[in-house]
């Protein structure tokens, strides 16, 4: 089994990470990691490329670091662009079985407006895409 673990820029979320590593004890399965940079337009930005990278490389780190913290080899990939669909090629291109992804970060208002990378994912991947909500949230 493989599985593609998609880590956010913007926010962290070990619960994710935590999660993944349960489902790879569990299966055996192997396990990239992918955080994307989130910037289509570099001259519109408010920011340099420079800054999102970095988080997306925070992010990909974290994650891989995390795993390694649990036993579990991974490998690590930014990408640039739009969440959505770099996360899908990554999926294609790792020939995955799975893509893990946290719940949106984005007050509901924001989802709204601007769509949910989870849900679009669950839309649009052609395999099977697990989302992980906060632990505080379940009840």
């Amino acid at each position: 089994m493989r599985i593609v673990l998609a880590a956010n820029p913007e926010v962290d979320q070990p619960w994710v990470t935590d999660a993944a590593a349960d489902l790879v004890r569990q299966t055996g399965a192997t396990v990239a990691v992918v955080a994307v940079d989130e910037l289509e337009i570099e001259h519109l930005a408010p920011l340099p490329r420079s800054v999102y990278i970095e988080r997306a490389e925070r992010a990909k780190n974290e994650a891989v670091r995390r795993l390694a913290e649990a036993g579990i080899d991974a490998t690590g990939t930014v990408l640039p662009g739009r969440p959505v669909d770099q996360i899908i090629r990554f999926g294609e291109e790792q020939a995955a079985d799975l893509i893990i992804v946290g719940s949106s970060a984005r007050p509901l208002v924001a989802q709204r407006l601007l769509g949910s990378v989870p849900l679009s994912l669950i839309q649009r991947a052609g395999r099977p895409v697990l989302v992980v909500t906060h632990p505080a949230t379940e009840s």
